[in-house]
């Protein structure tokens, strides 16, 4: 997320897809599977894609944002790479993209409907992140979500895939239990916590079958997501 990646603004796929050529699948696949997931998360929980308002924190060069701006109301983009947003602009017109300064969020308090973050806090220190968190929850209004997608540190392909990614070098993986409690300590509810990408196959039989395995510490990646004020109810696993 931080200003090191303007070295990758026109080279991030490049360096992704050597990091995970041993899987046989393309940087195309894990974004989808992600989108797909947070879609149908917000269809679930919030409504509607297309009414929401929703934040892509740390958005890089915008991959995800390609996919996802079509389906949503109004997406903006943060990040404090500037070389990286502007790369982000010009590949995604839709979106309203803005310079994070790593402190404030660029958003009033309550503003959006979803903010979410994929694969950003393996790279922000330890002691920053809880401030991130709390931000994100500043900005979404009462009944908000936030969704924090993360490489799974149980899956050792993921931990090859993140070992030989030349810009995940001071990457520290974060555990599902260690995204709650920071959703937690920001005064959010966690109601999904979540393991993805189990198959290396798009049909949507298997993303069927994800969603009954999504407790099983097996998959690339994992999610948790919490809710903004919302009276406390069961987990969903």
């Amino acid at each position: 997320m931080s200003a090191p990646f303007d070295a990758y603004k026109d080279s991030y796929r490049e360096a992704v897809e050597s990091s995970i050529a041993f899987s046989g699948l393309n940087l195309e696949f894990f974004t989808e599977r992600k989108v797909s997931h947070l879609l149908h998360l917000a269809r679930t929980r919030l409504g509607p894609p297309s009414s929401l308002r929703v934040a892509d924190v740390g958005c890089g060069v915008g991959l995800s944002d390609g996919a996802l701006a079509p389906a949503v109301g109004e997406l903006h983009g943060v990040d404090m790479a500037r070389g990286a947003l502007e790369t982000a602009a010009r590949d995604n017109p839709r979106v309203h993209y803005h310079h994070f300064d790593g402190d404030r969020l660029p958003f009033e308090d309550g503003a959006l409907d979803l903010a979410f973050a994929i694969n950003v806090f393996h790279h922000v220190p330890s002691q920053d992140r809880p401030r991130l968190v709390s931000e994100m929850a500043r900005i979404v209004r009462r009944g908000g979500l936030v969704a924090i997608y993360e490489h799974n540190p149980l899956n050792p392909l993921t931990r090859l895939a993140v070992s030989r990614c030349a810009f995940d070098a001071d990457a520290v993986l974060l555990g599902r239990e260690e995204l709650a409690r920071l959703a937690c300590a920001a005064g959010l509810e966690p109601i999904v916590e979540s393991y993805i990408v189990f198959f290396p196959w798009r049909a949507r039989l298997f993303s069927l079958i994800e969603r009954a395995l999504g407790w099983l510490p097996l998959g690339a990646q994992h999610c948790v997501a919490a809710r903004k004020e919302a009276t406390r109810g069961p987990t969903s696993r």
